[in-house]
């Protein structure tokens, strides 16, 4: 079962390639901007979150799939990575099958020349990561020289 986090994180990295959820019947769609808000969703895309699970989540979809969120968050399905594109997609637990991959409608997808999709970024960490990388990399120019 992909948890409500992991469906966020999937719609998230699917929002920056201008995917939307739309509804069934088509009359309501979502592509929240911005997505993050520093190290969080930003309030567009959690308004947009809200509605979804206040207006029946069964009734809205991924632009290009067949899951509705509310599948999503069933038993039944959970996120895995797409083999083409190495971008979130749903997979069956119960049927050993792929759902549709988003990507299979872009045509320039999987474009390595441009950065990949992501998370909010926990920023002290991830600069404490850069840190520790430079620092790794001063020793080892001090024991080469």
């Amino acid at each position: 079962m992909a948890s409500p986090s992991q469906v966020r994180t999937y719609l998230a990295h699917w929002f920056q390639l201008s995917k939307r959820v739309v509804s069934q019947d088509g009359q309501h769609h979502y592509l929240p901007s911005p997505i993050f808000s520093g190290e969080e969703y930003s309030p567009n895309f959690e308004w947009m979150w809200s509605q979804i699970s206040a207006n029946h989540a069964d009734r809205f979809y991924l632009e290009g799939t067949d899951q509705s969120i509310a599948d999503l968050l069933s038993p039944r399905w959970q996120i895995e990575s797409c083999a083409r594109c190495q971008m979130p997609v749903p997979t069956s637990h119960t049927h050993w099958t792929c759902g549709i991959c988003p990507c299979s409608d872009l045509t320039t997808w999987p474009n390595e020349s441009l950065p990949k999709p992501r998370s909010p970024i926990q920023t002290q960490t991830h600069l404490r990561t850069i840190c520790s990388r430079l620092q790794q990399s001063e020793q080892r120019d001090r024991v080469m020289s």
